[in-house]
């Protein structure tokens, strides 16, 4: 068996990956699927098409590498999280589309139990910050709205799942119905100092222990897929959420080691040990991938947009025809000439936590070109890195000695060197910048013997480049200064509108 396969399932497209002993991609195919929005702020997936195009995708990439299941150690998976789908036990249908982790529906009930005082309960015991965001509010939604659930839920009919347990299901054929400690932890129903479900929370959002999946390791042997699936079976051998699986991926293992992962928006993860410290700084507090027996932590912190303020350049305004071409714009001028943009189209996430502000550009003149505002893109993009790693050394107490860092935006070399520039601390890009898949991947070969231990895995881990720090520390504070004003200004803009 000479290879593990990665199942990425991801929001917008489901992919797999394989890799081989050394940590080398061999092969990899992806499959987009329809987003649905029934209304404004309401985001739902059709959970059989999310299965399908993970089923197809995987037999796609073994075909193209000329592989066959007996060629397969393991397969990992890694998956958005906080998406929410209830499932009918007997007949493995979907009750309802999975609601995906941007919906909002459930906005005003989180207001509601913010004001009722639940906020330092559920911080305590989930690690989590009350918000729309996290499973168990859309649980609820589910079976307070939807004709019937709770009944069924009551008689035990009915299995909640984030989209890894769904997975697990559908290639057991129903035999396995569980999770990872990663994906539980971002439910806001895990009590992370146990990692085991809290009767507390589940009685504060009404939910029945019932519906619930076995929380179990995140490298582990979860059982073996149907054999009618991929011709003979292939051990199920880990699971982890998006980001937990990224740090992973990154080898970030030891306390005190950050990854930072550039997509739409920014996912920042910190290992922060065997102990769940609460975070001071408006982070979350989550648990990072367990491998062999060892509990571990990570404070967390998302900033709402990051690609998505090229995206904006690229479809809104037009200054550029595709993403990659920002790069170039932006190195035709040696700075930003004073422009910065704030790019708060959806609110300011940690630690900041403000949903009325509104993206600003300031500091132009007559004088400012489309350039300026390319680097001043991505620039915004660095400053809300640095905001958050700030309030990672201080809720952590210890310095942070480099950023690992991947997806799509990590390719620009401008961007990382600027962001090492104003972190003040070097920034590693991996070879490999495909970590989330990676990180699955280690998961499932260690729990198989694929890989021996986790020192194994470190030496398969390959840096591409090191950005050092180059900028005079007078000009970081002087440009980190400008960009609190500019911060300052877009807050609270829809509330005084």
């Amino acid at each position: 068996m000479s290879v593990v396969l990665a199942l990425d399932q991801g929001t917008t497209s489901s992919r797999a990956i394989v890799f081989d002993h050394s940590g080398s991609m061999l092969g990899i195919a992806q499959q987009e699927f329809t987003q649905h929005y029934p209304q404004p702020g309401w985001v739902e997936h059709d959970a059989n098409e999310i299965w399908q195009s993970q089923l197809d995708v995987a037999r796609e990439v073994l075909s193209q590498c000329g592989l066959s299941a007996s060629d397969v150690a393991a397969i990992g998976i890694t998956n958005q999280r906080e998406t929410t789908l209830l499932w009918d036990r007997a007949t493995g249908e979907p009750v309802h589309n999975a609601i995906v982790w941007q919906d909002r529906r459930t906005a005003s009930y989180c207001d509601s139990l913010i004001k009722a005082g639940h906020t330092n309960l559920v911080q305590q015991k989930s690690g989590l910050l009350i918000d729309s965001y996290f499973c168990a509010t859309k649980i609820r939604w589910l079976l307070e709205n939807v004709p019937g659930l709770r009944e069924r839920a009551k008689r035990g009919e009915l299995a909640f799942g984030t989209i890894d347990s769904w997975l697990f299901w559908k290639l057991t054929g129903g035999r396995v119905h569980a999770t990872d400690v990663t994906n539980a932890s971002r439910t806001m129903l895990l009590n992370i100092a146990t990692c085991q479900w809290d009767d507390e929370l589940l009685s504060l959002f009404n939910i029945p222990r019932s519906i619930l999946p076995e929380v179990l390791p995140s490298s582990h042997l979860y059982g073996e897929t149907d054999a009618s699936l991929f011709g003979s079976p292939i051990k199920l051998g880990g699971a982890a959420g998006d980001q937990q699986s990224a740090l992973f991926g990154q080898n970030c293992t030891r306390h005190g080691m950050a990854k930072n992962t550039y997509g739409t928006g920014c996912f920042m993860l910190m290992n922060i040990g065997d102990k769940p410290t609460p975070s001071t700084c408006k982070l979350l507090t989550t648990v990072a991938c367990s491998v062999q027996g060892q509990r571990e932590y990570a404070l967390e912190g998302s900033v709402f947009i990051a690609g998505a303020a090229v995206q904006w350049l690229r479809d809104g305004l037009g200054i550029i025809d595709a993403a990659a071409e920002v790069e170039e714009l932006a190195a035709s001028v040696p700075d930003s000439d004073g422009v910065y943009m704030v790019p708060a189209f959806a609110g300011l996430g940690a630690p900041h936590w403000d949903s009325y502000a509104r993206g600003t550009i300031v500091g132009i003149t007559r004088g400012t070109t489309r350039a300026h505002l390319a680097r001043a893109a991505l620039e915004g993009i660095a400053y809300q890195v640095a905001d958050v790693l700030d309030a990672m050394r201080q809720d952590a107490g210890i310095p942070i000695k480099e950023l690992r860092v991947d997806g799509g935006a990590s390719a620009n070399d401008l961007l990382m060197q600027f962001q090492a520039d104003i972190l003040q601390v070097p920034v590693v890009r991996p070879k490999i910048i495909e970590t989330t898949a990676l990180g699955a991947a280690y998961l499932a070969g260690l729990a198989v013997g694929f890989w021996n231990n986790v020192s194994q895995i470190v030496e398969v881990w390959q840096t591409d480049k090191v950005f050092q720090p180059s900028m005079p520390t007078e000009e970081v504070s002087r440009r980190r200064a400008r960009w609190s004003e500019a911060l300052q200004r877009s807050r609270g803009w829809e509330s005084d509108s």
